[in-house]
């Protein structure tokens, strides 16, 4: 071979080595500018969670605009029926719900298995009786009838305020987050409850004037204009009551950055100025 030839080959290989050295460059500031580009989409999170319309929904989107600050969207969907809340955080269709007291968390994962984690109580929401018949309890006749949902959590807190006004007593020593009618051992004015009523429908009865008196939960009183605090002739006693509203999530998310942060906000002292400002009382925020 000339000398000639093999300066040219050797100058060919070298300008073969040196284009296949730029393009693995460029292939490798393209992967890192690629993976630059995940990093930053990994960093945007979005928290479905679903929720009563009032006031839960209405919390969430109040502290929406902070989280999104920290580059977490909250996906608010709302929902009446409240098993239907559970089975979608269940089958992983959201991500987290706010909308149920503690004994009735504890009773759904009790029924029906779910692998769930209370990860915060954010408020309380308390029941009360409402009635277009009478101004007290007290004034309640022989055999009056006492409307209550089929929400079974709040028989307790129902109970414990029959029994605050000396209309009943329950047997001694009763667990009262887990209380039913069964447990009353006297009842002296032959009080009869009605419990097959779909906790969404209490508002109508009230309005329809059916039954002597009507507990409604706070978050179906307040999206329809009544007001617990003025409104209801008896009202349950928040002072260390366990049936905080909470954020649930299941299990694997316990430890969840952006969940954890949504519950800070949530406790957060504008949040909980907010909540006491919004409704005057009728539900009160808690930070644990």
């Amino acid at each position: 071979m000339s000398k000639s030839l093999l300066k040219k080959l050797l100058l060919s290989a070298g300008t073969v080595a040196l284009l296949s050295a730029c393009g693995n460059g460029s292939d490798e500031a393209a992967n890192e500018n690629s993976g630059d580009t995940a990093d930053s989409t990994e960093e945007e999170t979005t928290i479905r969670i679903g929720a009563s319309n009032t006031p839960h929904a209405e919390i969430l989107e109040f502290v929406a605009p902070k989280l999104e600050e920290e580059g977490i969207t909250l996906d608010i969907v709302s929902y009446t029926d409240y098993p239907l809340i559970n089975s979608a955080l269940d089958s992983g269709d959201l991500d987290a719900n706010y909308f149920q007291t503690v004994p009735y968390f504890d009773a759904e994962i009790e029924q029906n298995g779910y692998d769930f984690v209370n990860v915060g109580g954010i408020h309380i929401e308390p029941i009360a009786a409402y009635s277009q018949r009478v101004d007290s309890l007290a004034d309640l006749e022989d055999g009056a009838e006492i409307l209550v949902s089929s929400n079974a959590p709040d028989y307790g807190r129902i109970l414990e305020i029959f029994q605050n006004e000396g209309l009943i007593e329950l047997e001694e020593g009763i667990d009262i987050t887990k209380a039913t009618f069964d447990d009353i051992v006297e009842n002296e004015r032959n009080l009869q409850f009605e419990t097959s009523y779909d906790p969404a429908l209490m508002v109508q009865l009230y309005d329809n004037d059916e039954g002597d008196v009507v507990f409604i939960n706070s978050n179906f009183a307040v999206d329809n204009d009544l007001n617990p605090i003025e409104d209801s002739i008896a009202i349950q006693v928040l002072e260390n009551s366990p049936y905080a509203n909470i954020i649930a999530v299941n299990s694997e998310d316990a430890e969840n950055e952006a969940i954890l942060k949504l519950v800070d906000e949530l406790h957060s002292e504008e949040t909980q100025d907010y909540i006491l400002e919004t409704w005057g009382g009728s539900v009160v925020p808690v930070s644990e």
